[in-house]
């Protein structure tokens, strides 16, 4: 696509990049839309993005002024490496999307998110390069004709751009998914011989867990990279989440603590209440005090009820239960002094010869004596 020279900012005495893109002719229009992409890449500012600082022509060819990168691109780690253990793999991802994050806050998409284009810089920090430039060189009515390119590109191609739809920011995270799959596998998930079979195979074939490639790795983070590489575009995560998951180290899959259990504080309302004045208050005409109780004095008071009923029900239950005793008893007095009265009745002497007053003509049991008549 273009040549890079190391160059010297003359003006602010610095080293920067100077990209020289290739064609020497160009239409208006063409011009027009890499002075706009530029533009747009020029505005963007984060530390894991490539600064532009420039653009223009110059002998007819188009040129772009950069930040230069002293460092190697991940296609060139690839060569050396093959492949990444997923702790660093992990970190250059994180990064990644997090400057793909920025990206895509500012309507930007990149188009071309592959190893050559992420730099690493001396302290190994993630650099995503030509921003702009993948807009203007991936034209639709050429990407698959033009000689070279379809061949780097279709190894990271979200399957809605090989069925000829408009990128977006989900098709960004589909390659950098075909590109974290590399580094851990040394291969990307979509390979064949040709680029239309490869095109084929990201818009139908489900990708192989890395798992079962026999790669070392957490089940989160293998199941967390086929959801990036989800067929669809609305089932990937965003560029945000992606970078807010692997700072969070949930790509190691380890079951996070429970928060500490902390009681909450009481929140039972104060009670008040206004109680009788004293004789001597009521006698002298002074008004009542408020008096504000603590929670454990309103608590005493609100289960003072409760301990009156029981002892009401406790004290039925006793009553209850001496009810039978006390009739037993008075029964057996009622019946005692009945049997005292029916004994002195059937068993007392007879007294009524004593009460009988003379000269009743009752009959008496013994002989009569003789009266002085008949005596005589």
């Amino acid at each position: 696509m273009g040549e890079v020279w190391r160059a010297t900012d003359e003006v602010l005495g610095r080293s920067v990049a100077v990209k020289l893109l290739l064609g020497e002719h160009a239409d208006e229009s063409a011009t027009a839309r890499f002075r706009l992409e530029a533009q747009t890449a020029a505005r963007l500012s984060h530390p894991h993005l490539v600064a532009v600082f420039d653009f223009g022509s110059w002998e007819g060819r188009f040129y772009l002024v950069m930040e230069l990168v002293e460092g190697r691109s991940l296609g060139d780690l690839l060569l050396a490496q093959e492949r990444l253990a997923p702790e660093q793999v992990a970190r250059i991802a994180g990064q990644a999307a997090a400057g793909l994050a920025a990206a895509h806050r500012q309507g930007i998409v990149h188009r071309d998110i592959k190893p050559g284009n992420l730099m690493l810089d001396a302290e190994g920090a993630v650099k995503i390069g030509d921003f702009g430039i993948a807009q203007f060189v991936d034209d639709p009515s050429a990407a698959l004709t033009t000689t070279g390119h379809i061949v780097g590109t279709s190894l990271y191609l979200a399957p809605e751009r090989a069925l000829g739809r408009t990128a977006g920011a989900a098709s960004d995270m589909y390659s950098l998914g075909c590109v974290i799959y590399q580094l851990l596998l040394g291969q990307p998930p979509f390979r064949s011989d040709t680029p239309t079979a490869t095109l084929y195979q990201h818009v139908d074939t489900p990708p192989v867990p890395l798992r079962q490639r026999g790669v070392d790795m957490s089940a989160a983070f293998d199941s967390y990279l086929l959801g990036l590489l989800a067929k669809q575009p609305e089932d990937r995560p965003t560029a945000q989440q992606v970078s807010d998951w692997f700072h969070s180290e949930a790509w190691r899959g380890r079951a996070e603590p429970l928060p500490m259990y902390r009681p909450a504080p009481s929140r039972t309302p104060a009670t008040t209440y206004a109680p009788a004045p004293p004789p001597a208050a009521q006698r002298s005409g002074d008004a009542s005090t408020t008096y504000r109780l603590p929670p454990t004095a309103g608590r005493g008071r609100r289960a003072a009820p409760a301990r009156s009923r029981a002892t009401r029900r406790r004290s039925t239950r006793e009553a209850i239960r001496r009810r039978p005793r006390v009739a037993s008893a008075i029964a057996g007095t009622v019946a005692f002094l009945a049997a005292v009265y029916l004994g002195m009745s059937l068993f007392s002497p007879d007294s009524s010869s004593a009460t009988t007053p003379p000269g009743d003509g009752a009959s008496t049991s013994g002989p009569a004596s003789p009266s002085p008549a008949e005596s005589r």
